[in-house]
Parts: structure tokens; sequence; C-alpha cells
């Protein structure tokens, strides 16, 4: 059957929410336990809930006794050899970014990966060093430890004192490393895994190449072979870059010679590698086959005694043993362990999804979590600083067959070789290689560029959140840039709360679809009724804008229908008050035997009374937007997110009892000259609240204002579509009561509509043409 002709007949009654409820049998049929008894179950102990939690906490414990050796073991044993290779070189290179001595990079690709692979839950990521992480605990080192702090006399002048600082910078960067495995292992405890959902996919991947950017600038020092000038805090990358430039004609040539053969050797291969990616066995490990070259270069050719050529220096043959953090340092870290730790659990839990998809099974947030917070604790014991997922080495890691994270205990066997036996044979290895791979390396983060003409065409928004990030990254530096960044984008979120899409809703003929009359052109108004809704829920930040669309859309002013009939009331007291002081005073002068006549009086004034007020429900007034609304919505009014005074109401008028014919609309604002008289028989508004998800107390009280202020000019309002949480809240709120009856809710926009045609006697439901 063609699915465009397809139709389906429903036969039901009309639905409030009080039917619904005993339709469905509304009730509490879920298990769910209370507070009370959640509580107790958490406290309780037993075999098989220890055992439960202990896998839970420590998942190496669920799979590695289910490890199927030969299906995986040959797949992990490639992929760990071919991570190793990735580490041992992104670890010297990586290391000088965050202000070490580059076997502090090799410690770190060594101790976190062991902690992840009894903690972690994703199976391809590779833990270890990171670009932009780097650069962020660089950021903290040259701020805390700068080379003109350690500046001291020798036989040549004023010289640095390497030694002291190297050591210092060690201290600080461990005790980074240990409060941001703090903060994180704090928010997996608290089940806090969801935070990184308020860091946009725009926003992470514009930090990430305004990082990049910053990494690439750091390493044009050592290609050029100059010494600039430190800089930090806000537009220090501007001045340093200035630097730079105004250094290039003391550039040490063979440095650039050394720099421009090495940048042409990996952009060569790994342009090969990848063309041939489907045809190679294991990615070309030209990183690795760059070092040993250069390495072996410089150390026969001399070349650092003859050309001055900078090489990584001593590199020891052991590893150091662990020590406590300097917790004096706590408080001046804290800012920047808790970005540390939102930045490199977000690029982590991000690329654990991603290949968790790809391979069809589930990480843990808050697990990954603490995984990733333990890695940090511990590894800042061992003088490791802080890590994350490095996409580089996770996509070689999945490419080489890796199947879990026993290819990660292979890497680090391989690491553990080359830290105790062959880390001194890279002493001579020149830092302007270790640059050149950094560089190279950062490809894969200035092709995010590419987002920008794609969020052109589909999110401008993002595209503005991705223009803020990049360049406040830049001129603002990490911690800075990253904090402008997310206010930015929470900005963005609000001011798009705050002005969702208003709509005069109309009925599709022969459906029972209510569509935007302003998009489709055949959904056509219903004589007599008002249908409005909102785009996004109604809260304390949108709840008077609210009012003021309802009456831009409806072409109905509120507080003008409110001022005529105060008006009215006003004129009609003001009448009786005279004609009663009339009558006292005639009773007074005329004898016991005319009272007659006094009675006949009062008699006659409370007919005119009730004359006047079905006068009255049949008044109302029909304004001109224009003059309503000249400049947009409205301006300098009275704010309905107030709670509703009662006093306003009027004993004598009937709320509540409305009538049933349609009502004539009549402006009377005090001016006689616009006073003109509309017809436009509107008696019903109905608000489709499907899109509201909860409600605050402004909004209750908003909602009750339009009812008890609209009731007075006998305006039935009507609500429609309320989720059963939003029912909830009305109900514990007090919404409903005697003026505002819980049979003014109903289950759609279709069932209010019938409702209001059978009370005003139109059954047939025809829109307006």
């Amino acid at each position: 059957m063609d699915m465009d002709k397809r139709e389906y007949v429903v036969h039901r009654e009309v639905l409030d929410d009080a039917r619904l409820d005993e339709v469905a049998q509304k009730g509490t049929w879920s298990t769910q336990l209370t507070i009370a008894e959640r509580a107790k179950e958490s406290f309780r102990c037993s075999v098989s809930r220890l055992k439960l939690m202990v896998l839970s906490w420590v998942p190496v414990l669920s799979w590695l006794p289910h490890y199927p050796i030969k299906e995986n073991i040959m797949g992990d044993l490639i992929s760990g050899c071919s991570v190793a290779i990735m580490h041992l070189s992104q670890g010297l290179a990586y290391a000088p970014l965050a202000g070490l001595r580059p076997v502090f990079g090799l410690y770190t690709s060594f101790y976190p990966v062991l902690i992840y692979f009894i903690f972690g839950t994703s199976r391809h990521i590779s833990i270890g060093t990171f670009a932009v992480v780097s650069m962020m605990v660089g950021s903290v080192v040259e701020r805390l430890a700068p080379d003109a702090n350690f500046i001291g006399n020798g036989t040549n002048g004023t010289n640095v004192n390497t030694d002291a600082r190297d050591a210092y910078r060690v201290q600080i960067t461990s005790s980074l490393a240990v409060l941001t495995g703090i903060f994180q292992i704090l928010l997996g405890v608290v089940k806090f895994g969801f935070v990184v959902n308020y860091l946009s996919e725009p926003l992470v991947r514009a930090y990430t190449t305004g990082s990049a950017f910053l990494v690439c600038i750091s390493q044009l020092k050592y290609i050029f072979g100059v010494t600039p000038s430190q800089f930090s805090g806000p537009l220090s990358v501007i001045y340093t870059l200035v630097d730079i430039c105004q250094l290039l004609p003391k550039t040490k040539v063979q440095e650039l010679l050394v720099s421009v053969v090495a940048l042409t050797i990996l952009i060569a291969i790994k342009g090969i590698s990848a063309y041939y990616r489907q045809k190679l066995p294991l990615p070309i490990p030209v990183e690795l086959f760059l070092i040993v070259a250069a390495t072996l270069a410089t150390h026969f050719g001399d070349l650092n005694s003859k050309y001055d050529i900078g090489v990584i220096g001593e590199i020891p043959t052991r590893l150091e043993a662990p020590s406590a953090p300097d917790a004096t340092l706590f408080t001046q870290l804290i800012g920047d362990a808790f970005a540390v730790a939102v930045v490199s659990y977000t690029t982590s839990i991000s690329l654990a999804k991603t290949f968790a998809l790809k391979h069809g099974y589930k990480v843990e947030n808050n697990q990954e979590l603490l995984a990733l917070g333990l890695s940090n604790t511990v590894g800042g014991f061992f003088q490791c600083y802080s890590v994350t997922a490095c996409l580089s080495r996770t996509l070689v890691q999945e490419s080489t067959g890796g199947k879990t994270q026993v290819a990660g205990i292979f890497s680090s066997i391989i690491l553990l070789i080359a830290i105790l036996q062959i880390g001194s044979f890279f002493e001579d290895l020149p830092v302007a290689v270790l640059a050149t791979i950094v560089v190279v390396n950062l490809k894969g983060m200035f092709e995010q560029f590419v987002d920008l003409p794609m969020l052109w065409t589909t999110n401008k928004v993002d595209l503005l959140i991705w223009l803020v990030t990049f360049i406040s990254t830049i001129l603002l530096n990490l911690d800075l840039g990253l904090a402008v960044s997310v206010g930015f984008a929470i900005i963005t979120l609000i001011l798009r709360i705050q002005r969702p899409h208003y709509s005069i809703l109309g009925l599709l003929s022969g459906t029972d679809l209510y569509l935007d009359i302003e998009t489709y052109k055949e959904a056509k108004e219903i004589p007599g009724i008002k249908i409005f809704r909102s785009s996004a829920s109604i809260n304390y930040t949108n709840a008077e804008m609210y009012v003021d669309a309802l009456q831009e859309k409806s072409g109905i002013d509120f507080g003008k229908l409110l001022s005529a009939h105060k008006k009215q009331e006003a004129e009609l007291k003001q009448k009786q008050d005279i004609e009663k002081n009339k009558a006292e005073k005639e009773a007074k002068n005329q004898v016991f035997g005319q009272v007659s006549s006094g009675i006949f009086t009062l008699n006659e004034i409370t007919e005119e009374k009730r004359g006047l007020t079905r006068q009255i429900r049949d008044i109302v007034s029909d304004f001109s937007l224009t003059e309503r609304f000249p400049s947009g919505l409205g301006t300098g009014r009275v704010n309905w997110a107030f709670q509703h005074d009662p006093t306003i109401s009027n004993s004598d008028s009937d709320m509540g009892c409305h009538g049933d014919d349609g009502i004539n609309q009549t402006l009377s604002d005090g001016d006689e000259e616009q006073g003109r008289v509309f017809r436009q028989g509107t008696h019903s508004i109905i608000l489709d609240m499907s899109t509201t998800s909860f409600v605050d107390t402004v909004t209750v009280n908003t909602l009750k204002n339009i009812f008890l202020d609209l009731g007075q000019i006998n305006l039935d309002i009507y609500l429609a579509g309320c989720q059963v949480c939003v029912v909830k809240q009305l109900e514990t709120a007090g919404f409903f009561s005697e003026f505002i009856p819980k049979s003014k809710l109903f289950v759609t926009v279709h069932d209010a509509v019938l409702h209001v045609r059978k009370k005003h006697n139109q059954t047939d439901l025809k829109p307006v043409s």
C-alpha cells in the first residue's frame, strides 16, 4: 500500500485530564523505591552486592578472566607495539610543551596506562601525553616557575639554574596532576559525569583547534633556533609571535635546515602511508625512524659541538621513586586543575564513546571519570603530569587490530624497556626534530577548520560559539579562554530559551493536526478560538515574554480590556452611589407614608445595575497591533510574572461563569478620538503546553494571572497537552482551584477544540478559510 494514501480512523470520547485519569487508570504502578528505601538499600551489605560493587569499580576483574586469548592476543600485541612507538616519540616531544625534560614524557606514557588498564571501560583509547593538555600544564609552569625566578651569577654572567628550575617544575606538574585527579575522582563518585554535556561539540573542537594554534606558536622557537622572552596571561601569544618575528634575523640556519628536512620527511612519508593505508599491514612509524636517524646523525656527525644544534640532553635510565606532591601548591593550582580535569575528561570520553559506538559496547561516564582521575592521581606520585586520551594513538591502536586494553600493557612493557635500557640513546636527539613532530601531529586538529563552512550553512549560533571559543582561546590563553567560551555558550543557550518561537495554530482540514498558520498555508484558524503555542518551556526567564507574545499573536490586549472593565465598573458604582445618596435624602424629607417611592428607586437602581453588568459582559476591545505593539513585543507594562492580586476582582462580576456567545471587542482607553468598536468574535483561548517540560513558581503565577484576569472579561482559557509531570507540578503548586477547575485541562489540543465547539453549539468543525 502507498504510504501517502494510508489512513486511520479513531473513535473516542473527548478527554479532559480528569477523564483521562479515569480511563487510563492513573496511579503508581511502578516499583520505584522511596528515598528512605533507596538509602537503606545503598547501605545494605551482602556478598553478592559487594561483588557487584567491586566489579563495577574495578572493571578489569569482570573482563580479563574471560579474555579470549586466541582471538585477541595477536591483535593486541601488534597494536601495543605500534602504540609504544608513538608513545616514545610523542612522550619525548610533548614533555617540553609542559615545561619538563623529555624523560618525564616517557614516565607519563608509562604509569597512567597501567592504571587505566585496571579501572577504564574503553577498549580502544590510548591514555598518555596529549598536546593540548601538555600546553595547559606548560602555561601553569611558565606562570609559577619562569626562568627569571632561577637566574644566578655564573662564570659567563647571569645563567639560569636549570637544575633548581626543573626540580621545582616537576613539583608543580606532579601537584597539578594529583589535584586534577582528585577533582575527577570526586566528580565520578558523585555521579557528575554528565557535566561533559555542557561542553558542546563545536566548543570542544574550537578549543582544541585554538590550543593546536598555541602549541604550534610555542614550537617556532625550536624550529628557528631563537630564544624569545617568556610571556604569560592574556595576549601572551601575540607578544610571543611579535618577539619571534623580531628575532628572525638571528635565526640559526642550521636549526632551520634540520627543521625543514624533518618536516619534509614527515609530511611526505605520512602522506604515502595515508594513501596506501588499505594495503599496508601497519602504519609506517615515520616518527621513530626520524628520531633514530636524527639521533645517529647528530651523534656521529657531532652536530651539537660543530654547529650548535640544540639537543635533548641527559635522559636518566631509571624509574624515579614515588614522592608526595607539594600540597602547599594546591591553593595556586585549584582553577588550573579544574580546567585541566574538564578538558582532559571531555577529550577522553568523546573518543571513548566514538569507538564504543563503532564497535558495539558501552562506556560508563562516571567510571571513566574515576579511571582518568586515578590515572592522574597515581601518576602524580610518580612525577607524571596530567594525561588524557590522544586521537592519533587511539586511531593507531584501533586500526592495527587492538581489541582490549591489553594492548596498553604491551606498550607499557616496551616503554619500560626503553626507559631502563635505551633512554640514554636519545640524548643527542635535536629538539628541532621533536618540534616538527609536534607540529605535524597537529594536522588533525587544524583540519577542524572545515567545521566553519558546515556550521555556516547549518547553525550560525554554533558557528558563533566556534569562532568565539577559538579567538578567546588564542587571545586569553587556555584557562581564561575556556571559561569565556563556556560562559558564552551558556549565554547563547539562555538567549535561545528566552526567545522561543511563538505561533497561532490552525487546523489542517480533514485531520486533527494543528499547525503554525504562518508556516502552513492550509492550516486555518477555527472561528472564535485562538490556539497559542511556544516552542520552549515556560519559565521565569521568558514568562513575561510569553504573555507579550500571546497578546501580540492573538490580537487581544489584556491590559486595556481589564482597564475598560474596571472603568465600566467604576462608572456603575459611582452612579449607584449617587442614586443611593439621592434616595436617602428624599427618604428623610418625606413622611413615613412616602417610603415606598424610595424603595422603588432602589429597585430601579438594582435593575439598572444588572443591565450594566450584562452590558459589560458583552463589551471587549479589539485593538490595533500597531497601536499596542509599535516596536516589537510590549514594553513598559506590568510584569505578569508577579503574584496576582485577588483584590482586583469584583464581587458583583460573575467571574468563572462565561457566556456561550462570541465576545464583542471595543477599544476603551480613555481617548474618545481613538474609541472605535471592532467585531472579532474570539471567545476562547487554548494554550498548547506540549513543549513545556516543567513549571516554576513564576510560570504558575503567570498562568494563574492569565486565567483570573481574562476570566473577568469572560474569555475562556484552556490548557492542552500537559505532560504528567507538569500536571503534578501544577497540582503541587496549588494552581487548580474554584476559579481554575481541572476541567480546563485537556489531553490534546483537538480535545479542547471539540469541547469548546460543543459548548458553543458549533458542531461543524470548519476552519476559517
